[in-house]
C-alpha cells in the first residue's frame, strides 16, 4: 500500500544481494533529475554531487548504475519510507569497519536501531531481521552474538532524505510526472560526463547502429577519404535483421557525416554542446543501452571511432572490445571513445584478472616448512575438566566486592547495588553477589557471569564482556576438519624474495553438536577445501604457528549465518582474516597488503593467542 507522504531513498544492489542506500545528498540529486522528467536526459551523473562517485552514472530508463571505467552494471531502486523514521529525520546509524572508517547500516537496519533508540531501550537485538548482532546503546557498541566481538557504532545527523506527497509512483517508473507546465526547460550540462551521456543517448535514439551525435568542433574536415559506416535511419537504409544487425553498410564520406550531424542539431545549439535527444513526439522510440546486444554496441563504438579518426579528433586505444561479457566491454569501449573526444585522457582495458591459485605445482616441488612439525593436523575437541562447576571455574578469576559501586552491571543493565536482572535458568549463586575480574577490574553480578558462562562454550575460560580480556584458555566451536600446510616454489605479490606457505582447510558438512547454535541440525560447508597463503618469511612463519594454535583451539571457523550469502547453519570464518587470493587483490583478500601480517597477529591476540600460546600448547 502506497503512503500519502514518504521519504525517498535511492538504493543500489551490492554483490551480496543487499540494498545499500545512497547518501541523502546523492538521493536529492537523483530525485531532482527524476522529477525533471525526460528533458533532463534520463541519466544521472553521480560525480556532480559526490566526487568519490565520479565513475558512476545511473541510467533511469533501465534503472541501472553504470561504472564507466569497468562497465559494471548494478540495479538501483527508488524506495519509500515513513517520514517519521530515521531517513525522514536525517539520522544515520553507522558501524566502524576494520580500517577505522564508518559504514552506514542498510536502511532497514538503521530504521530498526533508531526506533529502539527513540524508545530508550538499553539495547536492541537484530536477530529478528536476520542479523546476529546486538546494539548496546550504553556503550554504543555492536556485539556479535556468536563470537562476542564488539565494534563501535555511532549515530549522526545528516540531510533529511527527499520527501514526496500525494499519489506515489511505482518504485521503478520513469519518467514521473513532468511537473508544472510553467517549469522552464533545464539547460544541458556541459561537463565531460554529461557530454558523454547525452552523446550516447542521442546515438541510441537516432538508431542503434548509426553514428553518434557528438559535439561538432570543426566545420571543415580533413583530406578526403572513404569511411565505411552503418547507414543512418531513414530512406534508403537497409532493414535490421532479427539480431538488430544492419546487413549492408553504406559508404559515407566524412563531409557527409558532418553535414548529417549539423543538420540533426536543434536550432540555437552552440558548437561544442551535446546534441539533444528527440522529444516525446519523435518517431524514433527511446532505446535503453542495456537492451542492445553486443554486436550492435560494438558496431556503434567502431563506427564512432572511425568518424573521430576521419575528423581529426585525437583518439586513444580502447582494448578488449571482444571480451567474454555480453555488454560491458562494448559499453566500456563507447565510454573510452567519447571521453577521449571530450578531451579526457582515457585508455580502457579489461579489469585485472582474479588469480586465486598459483601455477600448477608438482608433488616433488611441495616441501615441508622449516621449524614447523608435520604437514597437517586434524581438529581436536578440548573440553573443560570434569567435575568443575561454572561457579568453581569463575572463582579463579573473581574477587568478591562487599560494597558494590553505584553503576550498572553491563550484562543485565541493572544497578550493581540491586539484585541481578537475569531471568533465565537460575544459577546456584545469590543474585545480589557482586564480583570484580582480577586482571581488568570490571565489576558484574556473579549471577550474570555464571549465566553468561553457561550460555557459552563452557571450556573453562571467560572473556570480559566489556574489554574482551580473556581468562584461561579460550576455545571455539569449530566443527571437525583437517588443516594442511606446506611450501610451494612461487612468490606472492609484494614478497618477491621468499616462497609461499599454502594452507588448505578441509571441513565436511555434518550434524551440529551441543555447543553449536542448533544442536542435532545439519550444517553445510561451502567452498571447501579453502586455500590460503602466507609469505615464507620470519613473520609469515610466526603467523602460521599461531594459526596452528587457533586451529587446535577450534577458533578458525564457526557455525553460523554467512554474511556473504545469508545462508544459516553453515561454516563461516571466525574473526581471523585469511588471504585467499594468490596473485591478485581484487576482493581485498590477496596481496600485496603491507599491513596484513600485523593485522592478523592482532586478531589472534584478541582470541587469546600469542607467542606464549605456542609454549602452552607444547606443555
Amino acid at each position: 500500500m502506497l503512503l500519502a507522504s514518504a521519504v525517498v531513498v535511492w538504493e543500489w544492489l551490492n554483490e551480496h544481494g543487499r540494498w545499500r542506500p545512497y547518501s541523502p545528498a546523492v538521493s536529492h540529486h537523483i530525485e531532482a533529475v527524476v522529477r525533471a522528467g525526460p528533458r533532463a536526459g534520463g541519466s544521472v551523473v553521480l560525480g556532480q554531487v559526490d566526487s568519490r562517485l565520479a565513475p558512476y552514472i545511473i541510467d533511469l530508463q533501465s534503472m541501472n548504475q553504470f561504472r564507466q571505467d569497468t562497465g559494471t552494471l548494478r540495479p538501483v531502486r527508488r524506495n519509500y519510507y515513513d517520514p517519521s523514521s530515521a531517513p525522514g529525520k536525517g539520522v544515520v546509524w553507522e558501524w566502524e569497519n576494520d580500517n577505522g572508517s564508518w559504514t552506514p547500516y542498510d536502511m532497514e537496519v538503521g530504521i530498526t536501531i533508531q526506533h529502539a533508540y527513540e524508545k530508550q531501550h538499553p539495547w536492541i537485538d537484530l536477530t529478528s531481521i536476520g542479523f546476529s548482532y546486538v546494539i548496546d546503546f550504553n556503550t554504543m557498541g555492536q556485539i556479535n552474538r556468536q563470537t562476542q566481538r564488539q565494534r563501535r557504532v555511532r549515530r549522526r545527523l545528516d540531510l533529511i532524505y527527499p520527501m514526496v506527497t500525494g499519489t506515489l509512483p511505482k518504485a521503478q517508473s520513469w519518467p514521473v510526472s513532468p511537473g508544472p507546465a510553467t517549469s522552464p526547460p533545464m539547460s544541458p550540462c556541459s561537463c565531460p560526463q554529461c557530454v558523454l551521456v547525452m552523446s550516447v543517448k542521442a546515438a541510441v535514439v537516432n538508431g542503434s547502429t548509426g553514428p553518434l551525435q557528438l559535439p561538432v568542433t570543426r566545420k571543415n574536415m580533413p583530406p578526403p577519404g572513404v569511411v565505411k559506416l552503418p547507414p543512418p535511419p531513414g530512406s534508403g537504409a537497409k532493414p535490421l535483421d532479427s539480431t538488430g544487425t544492419i546487413r549492408g553498410p553504406l559508404k559515407t564520406t566524412p563531409s557527409q557525416v558532418i553535414r548529417r550531424q549539423a543538420s540533426s542539431m536543434p536550432t540555437g545549439t552552440t558548437m561544442g554542446s551535446p546534441a539533444s535527444p528527440p522529444g516525446p513526439n519523435s518517431k524514433t522510440g527511446r532505446v535503453a543501452l542495456a537492451t542492445l546486444n553486443r554486436t550492435n554496441l560494438q558496431r556503434l563504438a567502431i563506427a564512432q571511432s572511425r568518424v573521430l579518426i576521419a575528423s581529426g579528433v585525437p583518439t586513444v586505444p580502447v582494448k578488449n572490445l571482444n571480451g567474454s561479457s555480453p555488454v560491458n566491454p562494448a559499453l566500456a569501449g563507447i565510454t573510452g571513445i567519447l571521453m577521449s573526444a571530450a578531451g579526457l585522457p582515457v585508455c580502457l582495458t579489461r579489469p585485472p584478472k582474479l588469480v586465486l591459485h598459483p601455477p600448477p605445482v608438482s608433488k616433488s616441488e611441495i616441501k615441508s616448512i622449516p621449524g614447523v612439525s608435520n604437514t597437517s593436523r586434524k581438529t581436536t575437541k578440548k573440553q573443560a575438566k570434569k567435575g568443575k562447576t561454572p561457579e568453581e571455574v569463575l572463582k579463579k578469576y573473581l574477587q568478591k566486592v562487599r560494597h558494590p559501586p553505584d553503576e550498572d552491571c553491563t550484562i543485565c543493565m541493572e544497578r550493581l547495588t540491586a539484585p541481578s536482572g537475569y531471568k533465565g535458568p537460575q544459577p546456584t549463586v545469590k543474585p545480589d553477589l557482586v564480583g570484580k575480574l582480577s586482571r581488568c577490574g570490571h565489576v558484574y553480578h556473579i549471577y550474570c557471569l555464571v549465566a553468561m558462562y553457561n550460555n557459552g562454550n563452557k571450556d573453562g575460560s571467560l572473556q570480559c564482556p566489556t574489554c574482551k580480556t580473556i581468562y584461561g584458555v579460550k576455545t571455539g566451536t569449530q566443527p571437525p576438519g583437517k588443516m594442511e600446510y606446506h611450501l610451494i616454489p612461487h612468490s606472492l605479490p609484494g614478497h618477491p624474495d621468499c616462497k609461499t606457505i599454502r594452507i588448505i582447510y578441509s571441513i565436511p558438512p555434518g550434524i551440529q553438536g551441543p555447543e553449536h547454535p542448533n544442536p542435532g541440525k545439519s550444517f553445510s560447508a561451502r567452498g571447501f577445501p579453502r586455500h590460503c597463503y602466507l609469505p615464507d618469511s620470519e613473520k609469515g612463519r610466526k603467523v602460521l604457528k599461531l594459526l596452528l594454535v587457533a586451529w587446535d583451539r577450534r577458533l578458525i571457523f564457526a557455525i553460523g549465518t554467512s554474511s556473504t550469502t545469508g545462508e544459516s547453519d553453515t561454516v563461516i570464518w571466525n574473526e581471523v582474516h585469511h588471504k585467499t587470493e594468490f596473485g591478485s587483490n581484487l576482493t581485498g583478500h590477496g596481496y600485496p597488503d603491507a599491513n596484513y601480517l600485523d593485522n592478523v597477529l592482532a586478531e589472534l591476540a584478541a582470541q587469546g593467542i600469542s607467542e606464549d600460546s605456542t609454549a602452552q600448547e607444547k606443555d
